[in-house]
């Protein structure tokens, strides 16, 4: 229950830093999430290739063991 609470608290905190009338950090944050992007989009594309690989893997595991 504790980590529910603290988690909206931190929600309410993050979004009004990031308001105008707040602490004025959207700016900032909309230029972090720039550089961030192509970083984020690399990691999600390579744990997008190793879920199909092994995805891949599994079928033909699957489809081994059907055969016997």
């Amino acid at each position: 229950m504790k980590a529910l609470i603290l988690g909206f608290v931190v929600i309410i905190i993050a979004v009004f830093s990031v308001l105008p009338s707040g602490l004025g950090w959207g700016a900032d944050v909309l230029a972090f999430l720039r550089g961030a992007l192509p970083v984020i989009a690399i990691l999600i594309g390579l744990i997008l290739a190793f879920v199909g690989i092994a995805d891949i893997k599994d079928r033909a595991e699957a489809k081994k063991n059907e055969e016997q």
